[in-house]
């Protein structure tokens, strides 16, 4: 099995993604439980310390856990530059991320200013580990093609983001300074969402939709602009939001914005349209849901700005965040996982056979199918579907609708977990397997 395009000999070991991904839907199980825990009266304000909890949880613990797991993969396989130390960077980073965001929510929740305090040291010191890695990586690269643009603006936004982050974060963990919301926090979701996720997946689209997914490959003119428009588009608008005089430039990113991610999503699903391969594949539903929900919550956002009665109802950010969490951003990384995972346990398993001396003598490793097979990765994918199906209506709805919707959304998580855990398992037997001849020897 041949992947042009990627250095497959500079992957680090397996166990450096896998303890991000392992993670990262126990941390979804946490945000369901606080769900069910706090009920409808969470949704009561978008400041109420149980949503920020929430949305923390869902950003941070799932989102950015699994997405740095696939960052200091892809470093050295997709850019061709290898993380220095990557398991050392990875266990700190790690470490760093799953305190500080552990920190993060009870702090919010109890409230405690000691917890927000050391969630805001935890977290800076996790993405100036993990920006500080990828930064040295990436400027030894030696390929410098879309994706490779895609990650450096994806990690730039990320910076400003959690320095926005942390700036709000000051003002609920230190007395006397005063707590900055409304812009700040329009701000730090803005680059969070559209800048580091957005990016950052845009980018990876443009390199792994067409090798794994068998499509044809991205139209120049959108690997080229797409990523630096966006960008741009994100600088516009906070200069927009910080000056009071350069309004009219809010207008101009915002139409960017949605006119660049809206070309995205239907020059996607158009090239999944065409693929090659049409066998049955969980992964191309997930990222067409994902695909469909980023369209809607767009469209969605234009209809908000033209009546006045939706742009002044709390719910609309409520409804807009959702849409672009759980709709788009956390389909696209199920969607991922369920390619990534069984690539890294087939491929190192690979490498184990051919160092241990077995390969031609008939032992054979498993093949990806049977690492997280069909029928297990689409009853998740039906879950989670469901979920984001009942978001919307327990978000106006909530007194009737909340609590199934987050029950849906606990067993779509609770799949995940059991997946990927299992293909980890795997692996770890199959590895034991493999050595055992050489031991015997």
């Amino acid at each position: 099995m041949s992947y042009p395009g990627l250095a497959l000999e500079q992957a680090p070991p397996v166990s450096a993604p896998f303890r991000f991904f392992l993670t990262a839907p126990l941390f979804g199980l946490a945000a369901v439980v606080l769900l069910l825990w706090l009920g409808p009266g969470l949704l009561q304000s978008r400041w109420t310390p149980g949503l920020l909890a929430l949305t923390h949880l869902l950003t941070l613990g799932v989102l950015a856990m699994a997405m740095f797991g696939a960052l200091l993969q892809m470093l050295p396989v997709v850019a061709g530059a290898p993380v220095a130390r990557p398991l050392a960077i990875a266990t700190v980073v790690h470490v760093l991320l799953v305190a500080g965001t552990a920190a993060l929510a009870l702090g919010f929740v109890m409230p405690s200013s000691f917890l927000l305090r050391a969630a805001a040291l935890l977290l800076a010191a996790a993405v100036m580990v993990l920006v500080a890695a990828a930064a040295h990586s990436l400027a030894r690269a030696p390929r410098r093609h879309a994706a490779v643009h895609g990650m450096i603006l994806a990690i730039l936004a990320l910076t400003v983001a959690v320095g926005l982050g942390l700036w709000l974060l000051v003002g609920h963990g230190w007395s006397g300074v005063a707590l900055q919301r409304g812009v700040a926090t329009d701000l730090h979701a803005g680059w969070a969402l559209l800048g580091w996720i957005g990016i950052l997946v845009c980018g990876v689209a443009f390199q792994v939709v067409p090798m794994f997914q068998m499509t044809p490959e991205y139209p120049e003119w959108l690997t080229r602009h797409l990523n630096r428009l966006i960008f741009a588009a994100l600088m516009l608008w906070t200069l927009a939001l910080a000056w009071p005089a350069a309004a009219q430039l809010g207008v101009l990113a915002a139409v960017v914005l949605v006119l660049g991610y809206a070309a995205f999503a239907v020059v996607t699903l158009d090239l999944q349209r065409r693929r090659k391969r049409r066998l049955p594949d969980v992964t191309l539903s997930f990222w067409r849901l994902g695909m469909g929900c980023l369209l809607a919550t767009l469209l969605f956002w234009v209809v908000t700005r033209a009546t006045p009665g939706w742009l002044a109802d709390p719910r609309t950010g409520l409804l807009l965040g959702a849409g672009l969490i759980v709709g788009f951003a956390l389909s696209v990384i199920n969607g991922m996982l369920y390619k990534i995972v069984p690539f890294l346990v087939w491929f190192h398993l690979q490498n184990r056979l051919l160092h241990s001396g077995l390969l031609g003598t008939g032992v054979k490793v498993p093949h990806m199918k049977r690492v997280l097979p069909d029928a297990v990765s689409r009853r998740q994918f039906r879950a989670h579907a469901g979920a984001v199906i009942l978001l919307p209506l327990a978000l106006l709805w909530p007194d009737p609708l909340l609590y199934p919707f987050a029950l849906v959304l606990g067993v779509s998580f609770l799949l995940l977990a059991r997946n990927l855990w299992a293909a980890s398992l795997l692996y770890r037997r199959e590895s034991l397997r493999l050595a055992a001849p050489a031991e015997n020897d």
